[in-house]
């Protein structure tokens, strides 16, 4: 259960992005999510994902085999595109431009991670700010603590995964030390949030 209130301020169908940071335990966090969001979810979804740089990823696959949502790994300055799951690409930090498109950077590690939570955190929060809803998920450093931070101080929202149900807690401790927590929230919390919509419906949407 949520341990707070849904505070009256988040008004669901006025978001326009969900950026969601995870590390270790975070895949299997996606797993239980990513699938019910249902197919006119309106607003787009921007995921990193702590990975090895070396390594292809094979999250396109995994998710797309099991979300009615299309998954993509972004190129340099694509469309962010409504009703659509973009991956950040092993070793590329993904931001957000002004004009939300997609910008891949190989700039250096921020909090030991690139791509980096607090990069895609932080550069969304200016694009979308009160628009925008930040999820923070498990993982074993503070990486998206202060990008979290950046989202409620755009006046966007922010969950975060109670520790207590995460493989790794680092994560999600930080989100919350630092106040960037609006909602704490478990994973079926979120999942049934996720499965009511997000964004306004998009129309012509198969249902």
């Amino acid at each position: 259960m949520s341990t707070a209130p849904e505070t009256p301020d988040f008004d669901a169908a006025s978001i326009e992005a969900v950026v969601i940071g995870a590390s270790a335990g975070g895949i299997e966090a996606l797993n239980r999510l990513l699938p019910e969001l249902p197919d006119d979810f309106g607003a787009a979804v921007l995921i990193v994902v702590h990975m090895r740089p070396d390594v292809p990823s094979l999250l396109p696959e995994l998710f797309g085999a099991r979300c009615r949502l299309p998954v993509v790994e972004p190129n340099d300055k694509d469309e962010i595109t409504p009703g659509t799951i973009h991956l950040a690409p092993p070793g590329y930090h993904m931001l957000v431009e002004p004009d939300r498109s997609i910008a891949l950077s190989i700039d250096p590690p921020v909090r030991f991670s690139r791509p980096s939570v607090d990069v895609l955190f932080e550069s969304a929060a200016l694009a979308y700010r009160e628009r925008l809803l930040g999820v923070v998920l498990s993982g074993a450093n503070d990486d998206g603590a202060r990008g979290a931070l950046a989202i409620r101080e755009a006046g966007g929202h922010c969950w975060v995964q109670d520790p207590a149900t995460a493989g790794a807690t680092a994560m999600p401790r930080g989100a919350i030390a630092n106040g960037a927590a609006h909602e704490i929230l478990t994973l079926d919390d979120m999942a049934a949030r996720f499965a009511a919509g997000i964004g306004r419906k998009r129309i012509g949407a198969n249902r």
